[in-house]
């Protein structure tokens, strides 16, 4: 499984904010914006959430693991590696989720003046915010899964020489 890259996530974070931008200009130029969800940051929030839950419950199982503590449950690989995809998919969806509001909520700055658009504006800098926490929380859990490195790994693939 590859690890997630930070240029992907920013990659796809500026082609659908500057889509979105482009997009709410065009569609404010022939009608009505339409309107920002005041549900997208709670649900976003949320998502981060159980990430961020579920990467530490499985950070601590973890660590009990290792130090082999009584009755100590451990973490089956194919529920860590299922977490790790659940984090990764939520990553480049809130990367494109946030880029598509940041997107709107630029194109909202210049009417802040006006007091719907700016609760727009609010709600869409809310959901970049949140977006950003799920990308964070993707990174962390990532972390939290990842294999330590074998000691072949570290010598480039031979064996230490024995003394």
């Amino acid at each position: 499984m590859k690890q997630l890259r930070i240029r992907t996530l920013a990659g796809l974070f500026v082609v659908a904010g500057v889509l979105s931008w482009a997009g709410a200009r065009l569609w404010d130029s022939v009608g009505t914006l339409p309107r920002v969800p005041l549900a997208a940051p709670i649900v976003l929030a949320v998502i981060a959430a159980v990430l961020l839950a579920t990467a530490l419950s499985l950070r601590s199982r973890l660590r009990a693991q290792r130090e082999r503590r009584p009755g100590a449950k451990g973490v089956e690989p194919m529920m860590a590696a299922r977490a790790v995809v659940f984090g990764q998919a939520s990553a480049l969806v809130a990367a494109l989720v946030a880029g598509m509001y940041g997107g709107t909520g630029a194109f909202l700055l210049e009417y802040l003046d006006v007091p719907s658009r700016r609760d727009q504006a609010i709600y869409a800098g809310l959901s970049l915010v949140a977006g950003i926490a799920v990308i964070a929380a993707a990174f962390f859990l990532e972390r939290v899964c990842k294999l330590p490195e074998d000691e072949d790994d570290q010598h480039g693939g031979t064996a230490a020489p024995a003394a």
